[in-house]
């Protein structure tokens, strides 16, 4: 395997966000590019990436090739990379990933491909009846918003409005969101929906909005919330969050 990136911010942005919920995962190339699938080790959020074909200058793969990396050695060798540099991933006999560098200088580094056990992550099939489009800015600063305040946040969300909001044991946030050419609401229904999820979580996978400029949030009563960044022909990077469910 041998692949060539002319960009190489968004290989390296993805990992350094993937990095922030999961550590050793399992990366699968394919004709169609290289993705993963990888679930937090607390089993409540799920990563979804692909970094497609197209972005890549070379792509050189043997029907599908799998890799297993620690993400933070992979990460800390990606620091050292320039926004011009020429970046090569390639696998090596030693049972290695050789990653190149190449600008002014060549710099090559290798790191040990991993063995893991683990069996493959299936993507759940999940129904939304709500969908939100917006600016990824938008919900980036309302998620830093309800995050003064509480620990966890409660999405509501109905055809004339999405409210993002937060109780603490004293302290209160609430954030209006209303449909306009930048945000769309997409439902059929017209109930509202709401569920709690927690903002550790949603401080990690909003960074994907150094990749995207906008973002897609679905959720449901009391249901899993997906968030998915796309950059056309580039890649796509989607995270699953479990619900955070009272028992009171």
């Amino acid at each position: 395997m041998k692949l060539v990136l002319a960009e190489p911010r968004y290989f390296k942005d993805s990992i350094n966000i993937i990095s922030e919920i999961v550590s050793e995962v399992k990366f699968k190339a394919t004709s169609q590019g290289l993705e993963l699938v990888a679930m937090d080790p607390a089993n409540v959020s799920m990563v979804i990436f692909k970094l497609l074909s197209s972005c890549f200058t070379q792509y050189q793969v043997q029907g599908t090739e799998e890799l297993a990396v620690n993400l933070n050695n992979v990460k800390q060798i990606l620091r050292r990379a320039g926004s011009d540099d020429m970046l090569t991933l390639e696998t090596t006999d030693e049972n290695k990933l050789k990653i190149q560098l190449k600008g002014a200088t060549v710099r090559s580094f290798s790191i040990p491909l991993l063995e893991l056990e683990e069996k493959e992550q299936k993507v759940p099939e999940l129904l939304f009846p709500l969908a939100v489009e917006m600016d990824s800015d938008m919900l980036s600063e309302s998620i830093e918003d309800v995050s003064v305040v509480a620990e966890s946040v409660t999405f509501l969300g109905e055809k004339s409005q999405l409210s993002v909001k937060a109780e603490g044991d004293l302290s209160k946030a609430f954030i209006e969101i209303k449909p306009d050419e930048k945000t769309l609401i997409k439902t059929a229904s017209t109930e509202k929906h709401k569920a709690k999820y927690s903002l550790e979580y949603l401080k990690k996978m909003i960074q994907g909005g150094k990749l995207a400029d906008r973002v897609s949030l679905q959720f449901n009563n009391d249901y899993p919330l997906k968030l998915e960044y796309k950059v056309v022909d580039r890649l796509q990077l989607s995270f699953i969050l479990a619900p955070r469910v009272d028992n009171d």
